[in-house]
């Protein structure tokens, strides 16, 4: 697992997926949230606009396969 380091206290689920290369784009991240192919904390999650904090756990489950980061 990737710890990827923010600048800020918070960051958008969307924007952590591109950043931690989750998501190749905003669009495909989109698409990955829409699909509930993304869990953040064990919970799938929706919410491209979540806001996630130092500490949490991104995954994807993809048909590529799975990847995970941390917000550091």
């Amino acid at each position: 697992m990737d710890h990827v380091e923010i600048s800020d206290d918070v960051i958008r689920l969307g924007q952590f997926l591109k950043l931690a290369n989750l998501a190749d784009s905003g669009a495909h991240a989109r698409e990955l949230v829409a699909d509930g192919e993304v869990s953040v904390n064990g919970e799938v999650d929706t919410r491209r606009g979540r806001q996630l904090q130092k500490g949490d756990v991104v995954v994807v489950d993809s048909p590529t396969g799975r990847a995970s980061a941390t917000v550091a």
